[in-house]
């Protein structure tokens, strides 16, 4: 059997095409595939961790973006991630909004933005036309468009002769224009004056209305005097009231035909003239009179005496009177100190020296002056047959300045400071003195800018106004809290950011400079309230006169023990809490009073020794012997200077008024009082 035949397979060398290699894709390839992917991830990244944020505005926006990181727009809402933005929106009639906002980890937030309306413009259709309108302290005519705010305003409508008009109009806003008609009501009415003969002029109140009669006039509400008169007639007057929106017609007036003429002069001029006790003008004037009647003429001017004169008239001719008056003087004794001042009179200068004057019954101005004292002025009227008199003593700048300022003042609160005018004294204490501490450097301070200070410690319901979560605390189940109690617990800064709370509500420039929540420096030129330096304290505790040979050593005086409920000490009812008390000593309080429990000192100040101790505005330092002017401590340091004992303190060193202890942080027995500089540096 035959085998069959099959094809022989040769092998042959393996060479692959250029369309099977894998790794023929090209690097630009490759690069776009991979940062599809990182962009794949970074959004998918997004989408996981970012946050719905929906916007509701109080009116629709037309456009609105965000900007600060990425965002995408949902429907409604936006995607974003945690963190600050900035919102821009714009709608038609409303202010743009520019807010930035704070996106929470919340994962759906919602934000409620509020579009302001854009001004208005109002315009007042108003009978009559001429009226005024007033709004907001600002004036305007009918005339014009008022641009106002979008909010309620008051306006007042008025017009010299119609009754004013006050009326509330609410303005939309979104430069719209509104209308508002206004009718004002007249304060006037129409009265008709005749006459007999006709012609005659018309004066009311003594002012010409260049009218003759027969006239309508109209006449503001109330009563006037109306004046008619004619060449060759005697004049008539008469009262009238008027009544708004009445109009009325007089009675036909019968003018009586004078027959004589009077002229009247008088030097000076502008004289009142009467003729049988009625009014009749100011010179020069020229009257109507009666022939057949005597005339009794008085002529009166302020300052000079009267003048009067009886006469008979001389008919169809012109009479003459020409008056001469005479002044009236009165006596003025002008005593002055010093001799070398100069007064002047009505701004006429008379010398230097004390003074004898004859000067007229009208208002002078005295006033006296020499240069480095402060000027005075009075305005005195002299009178006739009474001799009166002036003593002026001027008083230096300096005396001048001191006299204007207010003895006493209040906070916003109501605290009340005392002024006190400060001179050289001896802070510290010697180094024999029993009880005395090493940084207690006797040193000479010369004090010479006036300053305010508090007459009592703040209490605790007053720093609750400015800190109102304030708990002042107990100690040993004694409580510490009560509203009329001295504030403690309360840190140097707290006590001094109190004090600029309470400049700002009384509207002072702060003393102390704060930055990010820091006091970094103090305005030694500002008015507004600070802490006392340790200077001021010391003096107002410590000096009793004008003089510094008697220092206070404790607050009742110079020896131990003190009488019985003179300021509240560690006694003995305090025993339990403190270590050291003074010896059968009975105050009737075992932790803080109330302030002002006490008896004040010679300057009204309560507290200066006992209840709490105080804080002072000084860095603490141990100072040198030099003598110091107006010192405030050191620029920069640790701790702060706090005076005064306390409620703790029994011993002979806490007792006594140069007792310094210091600290920067609050504790159960330390307070203060404020004070104020009484003017701004010289």
């Amino acid at each position: 059997m035959s085998q069959p035949k099959y094809d022989v397979i040769e092998p042959t060398e393996y060479k692959p095409s250029s369309s099977d290699r894998s790794d023929a894709r090209s690097p630009i390839t490759k690069a776009l595939i991979g940062l599809a992917g990182i962009l794949v991830a970074v959004a998918f990244w997004f989408i996981f961790n970012a946050k719905t944020v929906q916007f509701e505005f109080s009116t629709p926006p037309d456009q609105i973006a965000i900007s600060g990181g990425p965002n995408f727009k949902v429907g409604e809402s936006f995607l974003v991630l945690s963190g600050d933005y900035l919102v821009e929106a714009s709608a038609a009639g409303y202010f743009p909004i520019a807010q930035q906002i704070s996106v929470s980890s919340e994962n759906t937030q919602k934000l409620s933005l509020q579009f302001m309306p854009l001004d208005g413009f109002l315009k007042i259709i108003a009978t009559p036309s001429d009226v005024t309108i007033t709004t907001g302290g600002n004036t305007y005519s009918p005339e014009e468009l008022i641009q106002l705010t979008a909010k309620e305003h008051e306006l007042i409508i008025s017009h010299p002769m119609y009754i004013d008009e006050a009326t509330t109009i609410y303005i939309d806003g979104k430069n719209q224009t509104q209308e508002a008609a206004v009718s004002l009501d007249r304060d006037w009415a129409n009265t008709t004056i005749d006459s007999e003969p006709p012609g005659a002029e018309v004066f009311l109140d003594g002012t010409s209305l260049d009218l003759e009669t027969p006239a309508v006039i109209p006449i503001l509400s109330g009563e006037h005097e109306i004046l008619v008169q004619k060449n060759g007639y005697k004049a008539h007057r008469q009262r009238l009231l008027a009544i708004a929106g009445i109009d009325r017609t007089l009675p036909r007036i019968s003018l009586s035909k004078a027959d004589a003429r009077l002229s009247i002069n008088s030097r000076p001029a502008d004289a009142s003239v009467i003729v049988n006790g009625n009014y009749s003008g100011q010179t020069p004037v020229e009257l109507e009179l009666r022939s057949d009647e005597r005339q009794t003429i008085k002529i009166l001017k302020s300052g000079y005496a009267q003048y009067e004169k009886t006469l008979s008239l001389q008919s169809n001719q012109i009479n003459r009177l020409n008056a001469t008056l005479n002044r009236n003087l009165g006596q003025l004794s002008i005593e002055v100190q010093p001799q070398e001042a100069i007064t002047t009179v009505n701004g006429q200068e008379i010398g230097t020296g004390d003074h004898q004057l004859n000067l007229p019954t009208q208002e002078q101005r005295i006033r006296v002056e020499l240069e480095g004292y402060a000027g005075f002025t009075k305005n005195i009227v002299p009178k006739l047959g009474l001799k009166q008199s002036i003593k002026v003593r001027l008083l230096t700048n300096q005396e001048a300045r001191m006299a204007a300022m207010k003895p006493t003042i209040s906070t916003h609160l109501g605290q009340n400071l005392v002024l006190l005018k400060p001179f050289e004294f001896d802070m510290g204490a010697s180094r024999r003195e029993p009880g005395r501490r090493a940084n207690e450097t006797l040193r000479t301070a010369k004090m010479s800018r006036l300053f305010y200070l508090g007459t009592k410690e703040v209490t605790n319901k007053e720093f609750r106004q400015f800190a109102e979560g304030h708990d002042s605390g107990k100690f040993e189940e004694e409580s510490l809290n009560e509203d009329d109690m001295p504030v403690a617990r309360v840190s140097w800064k707290d006590a001094a950011l109190f004090c600029n709370w309470l400049s700002a509500q009384d509207n002072l420039e702060p003393f102390y400079v704060v930055d990010l929540g820091k006091i970094t420096a103090t305005n030694n030129n500002a008015t507004g309230y600070r802490l006392p330096t340790e200077a001021e304290w010391a003096w107002a505790a410590r000096t009793s006169d004008d003089n510094q040979q008697k220092l206070n050593k404790f607050p009742w005086g110079q020896q131990l023990p003190p009488p019985d409920r003179t300021g509240n000490y560690a006694d003995r009812s305090a025993a339990h809490l403190v270590g050291r008390i003074i010896f059968g000593y009975n105050d009737n309080y075992i932790v803080s009073a109330p302030v002002a429990s006490y008896k004040a000192n010679n300057r009204g100040l309560f507290d200066m020794g006992g209840n709490v101790a105080e804080w002072t505005n000084d860095f603490y330092e141990i100072p040198s012997k030099e003598k110091v002017q107006d010192p405030t401590g050191p620029d920069k340091g640790d701790f702060h200077v706090i005076k005064g004992s306390s409620w703790m303190h029994g011993t002979v060193t806490d007792l006594r008024y140069s007792f310094r202890d210091y600290g920067v942080e609050g504790r159960q027995d330390v307070g203060f009082r404020i004070a104020k500089y009484a003017e701004e540096k010289l």
